[in-house]
């Protein structure tokens, strides 16, 4: 696909910091996973780590750090990643076969669209230029906007540019607004104080926008089974400490405490029993499938897939012990 192959070209900007998690001893599996330099992305990777998780499962964890979802899903497809982290955004991805969800994450309102100073609503980026990172949960608020505005991506002048650009592009006056998330618009806060939030996630109470871990396709179910079950000790951590788990967060991410907590006041975080529990009640099949019918009315899906043909769900309840 076009837009995965640029994003392709911009992995190398972005995969360079590589952090061996845990020690490797001759008998441990080493897992190369991918991650999003915020709290969603970051929290339980770092927990693992402090916690000791991998080891009890035989593990060792490579960790790289990715600007988006995309670009993770590629790596899983040229096999330079295991699992790896996306977004909302980035769900139409394993829902067209292209990777496996193997656990939720969290439920996500970071995504925004931010506007110039002056510019207060959707109407007022008609004409205009709009940067936005393809494929990611900033296109997908972006036309959730525009939809509400009752407006069309033929209503902007739509630029896609990577996550990074997006920042330099917005605090240099290149671009009017952008689909972005936080922690990023904190970054561009710092330096456009007075720019605008004009739409945000939150203003769609009818819409889920679940986080996710996934796996390559054809991902070994039995390290995988692994993997998830130290997802699910590390979340249980993470819903039982959250402070602290914002504290691990910064200390991988070589960040202020005060940036993650942000950030992470943007996160829905659950419990691994909620989690199972609403797995098997079908709630993550309808939230995934909400996701499927809007990617399918922006044309990212020819047509809605069946949750189960992605989302390992037996496999997440299987791993869950009490």
């Amino acid at each position: 696909m076009r837009v995965i192959r640029r994003a392709l070209i911009a992995a190398t900007s972005v995969t360079v910091m590589t952090l061996s998690v845990t020690s490797c001893s001759s008998d441990e599996t080493t897992v190369r996973f991918g991650y999003i330099s915020d709290f969603n992305g970051a929290s339980l990777l770092a927990i693992a780590d402090k916690q000791g998780l991998w080891d009890k499962q035989g593990l060792t964890a490579e960790v790289k750090v990715f600007t988006n979802g995309p670009l993770q899903i590629q790596a899983l497809g040229a096999g330079d990643l295991d699992f790896g982290y996306i977004g909302p955004g980035a769900m139409w991805l394993p829902a067209s076969g292209k990777a496996k969800v193997i656990a939720i994450n969290t439920l996500a309102y970071a995504d925004r669209v931010i506007a110039q100073p002056g510019i207060t609503s959707m109407e007022g980026l008609r004409g205009k230029k709009v940067g936005v990172p393809e494929g990611t949960s900033g296109e997908m608020v972006l036309n959730l906007a525009l939809q509400k505005a009752g407006m069309t991506t033929q209503d902007i002048q739509k630029v896609p540019m990577d996550p990074s650009t997006v920042v330099s592009a917005f605090v240099s006056g290149q671009i009017d607004g952008a689909g972005i998330w936080y922690p990023l618009i904190d970054t561009i806060k710092a330096k456009k104080p007075g720019l605008t939030e004009v739409a945000s996630t939150r203003q769609f109470p009818d819409n889920s926008f679940p986080t996710a871990f996934v796996a390559g396709t054809k991902t070994d179910p039995a390290l995988t089974e692994k993997v998830i079950k130290v997802l699910q000790q590390a979340n249980d951590w993470r819903a039982a400490h959250p402070d602290e788990a914002i504290g691990e967060a910064a200390a991988l991410l070589k960040v202020d405490k005060a940036k993650v907590q942000a950030d992470a006041a943007n996160v829905q975080t659950m419990t691994t029993a909620d989690l199972v529990a609403k797995t098997k009640d079908g709630t993550v099949a309808t939230w995934l499938n909400s996701l499927g019918e809007f990617f399918v009315g922006t044309g990212k899906l020819p047509s809605l897939p069946d949750p189960s043909t992605y989302y390992t769900g037996d496999l997440y309840t299987k791993a869950f012990t009490k």
